[in-house]
């Protein structure tokens, strides 16, 4: 893995942005799509582009845009924020699962019409 979680953080904001416009120029390239054309996609400015391949900032909204436009969306799920829930939790729902059914007739049973 090329950037741990410990290069992340002894790295300067700036040299995260170079790293991120580098990401972005690559996979454009690798995609074979001018700036121009990923700027079009993603309506931005081609002025804009150069900037994050550059490794200046843009704005939050350009850079999903652009990630929009180079099918790369994907890269936010580390946003995502999923409950999990305790052991404890766990077990204390699966005990209240019902366990077998009952025989007591407080159930109406259909009549048959025949």
């Amino acid at each position: 893995m090329a950037n741990t979680n410990t290069e992340w953080i002894s790295m300067s904001d700036k040299a995260i942005i170079y790293t991120i416009g580098k990401y972005i120029k690559h996979q454009r390239l690798s995609q074979n799509i001018t700036q121009e054309k990923i700027a079009e996609i993603a309506g931005i400015n081609r002025w804009t582009m150069s900037r994050i391949e550059n490794g200046e900032a843009i704005s939050l909204i350009s850079l999903i845009q652009i990630l929009r436009a180079l099918n790369l969306l994907n890269v936010l799920d580390i946003f995502k924020i999923e409950t999990q829930l305790s052991p404890l939790e766990l077990a204390r729902i699966e005990k209240q699962k019902r366990q077998r059914a009952t025989t007591d007739g407080s159930i109406k049973q259909h009549e048959s019409e025949w």
